[in-house]
């Protein structure tokens, strides 16, 4: 259990957030399926708290029978930054686009949305009243997000060339075509996997749960669908996907899990 009462240091993921056209029905989905507590309302932005913490935020935007609406994807990860302008400027010269902001968020902080140099979404949060996510690594919050991509090579070009990331390799899975990304202070802050099956790349989120058979139950329940929870060398886990087509994993930690 961690939480968060101060900005991240600069690179680490520290808040996500979902595009959702009925933020109702968001909130009823994750409610049920993490607990999840809500202000009265619907506004543009709702704030998703986990025992009045906030943990991850819901966007507004039109409805799919809109000319304007999203397609369903993945969560988008934003990291931290003590710098939005500087960092922005790293992401144009190492082959990324800005696509929104920075914009000030009232006293909150300061909001980016850009592509890395594969096209791939991610944010970045320069926090102020809201530090970011203020409770990870616990059930019902975030616990990683790693880039998967058919192509890996440009994001471990990219990131690295953004945040000072270092790539390290992993050990505990030979065979598998992934790359730890550490912050210059060696801190690990996810991850990039090769997978050359996948149509397009991502980023991936996690979320931790107590249990995963009883998390996809509770997803299904929900009306969302969930995978058969499987082992792997660190979690036993689910792959979900919420009412909108939205799709995420949730992981148990596995005791004796390197």
């Amino acid at each position: 259990m961690s939480h968060v009462t101060r900005n991240q240091p600069a690179g680490t993921p520290t808040w996500i957030d979902l595009d959702v056209s009925d933020v109702e029905r968001a909130k009823e989905f994750y409610g049920a399926l993490f607990g999840w507590e809500y202000e009265p309302g619907e506004p543009a932005y709702t704030v998703c708290r986990l025992r009045g913490r906030a943990v991850a935020g819901f966007r507004k935007v039109p409805a799919p029978d809109s000319p304007a609406a999203a397609l369903p994807g993945q969560w988008c990860v934003y990291f931290a930054t003590d710098d939005s302008d500087a960092t922005v400027k790293r992401i144009v010269d190492a082959g990324g686009a800005l696509t929104r902001g920075p914009l000030e968020i009232g006293d909150q902080g300061r909001l980016t949305l850009a592509a890395d140099s594969s096209g791939v979404r991610f944010g970045l949060w320069e926090g102020r009243a809201l530090v970011g996510c203020e409770t990870v690594n616990e059930p019902g919050s975030l616990l990683r997000n790693d880039l998967t991509s058919p192509d890996p090579g440009p994001a471990r070009e990219f990131y690295p060339a953004v945040f000072d990331f270092t790539l390290d390799g992993n050990d505990d899975l030979p065979g598998v075509d992934f790359s730890f990304l550490r912050r210059p202070d060696g801190h690990e802050i996810g991850g990039i996997m090769g997978v050359p099956d996948k149509p397009s790349a991502a980023w991936e989120t996690l979320f931790e749960v107590a249990d995963a058979d009883a998390a996809a139950e509770r997803a299904v329940a929900a009306g969302g669908s969930a995978s058969v929870p499987s082992d792997t060398i660190y979690a036993r886990m689910a792959k979900i996907t919420d009412p909108f087509g939205n799709v995420f994993e949730a992981g148990a930690r596995l005791v004796g899990a390197p």
